[in-house]
């Protein structure tokens, strides 16, 4: 099944006169417990592309069906609870809340949930930082902790709400080298576990550890193939000093 499909997908901007045409009919596929990287340079339209499928935009034309969902033409109101979900996402920039608890960052999904579902959200958001290994932080502030762990608080609260898609968008940007592997190998670990993962990264050495690279320039898609030697992350964590020696 897809939990991703998009059809033609168009989008233009209009400033005065002047049409950008920042994605000029995209075709994209992704099957459930797929993990695909998305590359492209400044300007290409993978970012566009991003906030169509994150339902943050709307397309100019063409069709997306999310989890089988169809999501063009939905208005402001459904796409948000479309987005609470469906749709995990993490940032570069982690986006926590800063004088709040990892625990109460990772809450913060469920109190927007408008299904009505009742939810012991205090248990759901322990197991989720347990999951990502943070089960000692629960009360830590963002201050409190380094920049890998901010980015493991982020990714559980991706996870909290058991979306069909967690989509990531440059989240290693601000992470060191080693500290980026680290947060590959969870993402490969939770792919393992079923999770069907987007990323989008300008990034060659970070797109290997997914399985599939989409490569979007001029608002099309130039490339879309399974990766030729994927690497692993835990294995590249257990060499890392080595690498770095030679």
């Amino acid at each position: 099944m897809n939990v991703i499909e998009t059809t033609q997908l168009v989008k233009t901007y209009t400033t005065g006169s002047t049409e950008v045409h920042a994605l000029k009919g995209i075709d994209l596929a992704v099957e459930k417990g797929e993990f695909i990287a998305i590359m492209g340079t400044s300007g290409s339209g993978k970012s566009t592309l991003m906030n169509l499928l994150g339902c943050l935009d709307t397309p100019t034309s063409g069709s997306y069906l999310i989890d089988g969902v169809r999501v063009d033409g939905m208005d402001r109101n459904a796409l948000a609870a479309l987005r609470n979900e469906k749709i995990g996402f993490v940032f570069q920039g982690f986006n926590l809340l800063p004088r709040t608890s990892a625990l109460e960052n990772v809450e913060l999904p469920m109190l927007y949930d408008r299904s009505g579902r009742k939810r012991d959200t205090q248990a759901l958001a322990t197991a989720a930082l347990q999951r990502v290994g943070l089960g000692e932080r629960l009360d830590h502030q963002p201050s409190e902790l380094s920049g890998g762990q901010q980015q493991r608080v982020a990714i559980a609260r991706a996870l909290v709400t058991e979306p069909a898609i967690i989509l990531a968008d440059e989240p290693t940007g601000n992470l060191d080298t080693q500290t980026s592997v680290e947060v590959m190998a969870l993402f490969q670990e939770l792919n393992e576990q079923g999770i069907t993962i987007v990323l989008v990264t300008h990034e060659p050495d970070i797109a290997v550890y997914a399985k599939r690279i989409v490569e979007v320039r001029d608002g099309r898609i130039r490339r879309d193939e399974p990766v030729k030697s994927r690497r692993s992350a835990a294995y590249d964590l257990e060499h890392f000093e080595e690498r770095e020696v030679a």
